[in-house]
């Protein structure tokens, strides 16, 4: 977890610079320029500053959120964030391997999926031998889950 925060740290610090020193520079060369009604490069850096501004207060909530993350509420004998599942898909007769994760560490590819995925929303609070219905884009798949690990196995 830390270092997803240190991850959102980084980037707010490179848009905050953004937002203090390139911007406004580029404001300011592109007003020199003249007349700022027809002045593409003005109101270019100036749609960019609205963006940032945007951007660094969602990364900011998101830091904010995941602060909040109390160990203590994530279950210890039921699937939850940090959770490592083993799944057979039942349709397909195929173990799969998947670790619960937070959106910004999500990639499928590698068996991270988010807790708010389908597949991560249906796990969530479900332990061994328990059977999901997952509703994916291809229909729904039904899994077994055959055996699990917690965060709390992986830091204990």
């Amino acid at each position: 977890m830390d270092d997803i925060k240190k991850k959102l740290q980084d980037q707010i610090a490179a848009l905050e610079r953004e937002l203090r020193i390139d911007l406004p520079r580029e404001i300011q060369r592109a007003r020199a320029l003249g007349d700022l009604s027809e002045n593409a490069e003005y109101h270019a850096a100036k749609e960019r500053q609205r963006l940032v501004e945007a951007r660094v207060g969602q990364l900011k909530q998101r830091l904010a959120e995941l602060s909040m993350v109390d160990m203590s509420k994530i279950p210890r004998d039921k699937i939850g964030l940090g959770s490592s599942v083993v799944v057979l898909d039942i349709d397909r007769d195929e173990e799969l391997t998947f670790r619960l994760v937070t959106s910004e560490e999500a990639d499928f590819s590698k068996g991270l999926i988010s807790t708010s995925s389908p597949i991560g929303r249906s796990l969530l609070n479900k332990g061994a031998g328990d059977v999901v219905k997952v509703q994916i884009p291809g229909g729904v798949r039904e899994m077994e889950i055959l055996r699990f690990t917690t965060i709390h196995d992986s830091i204990e």
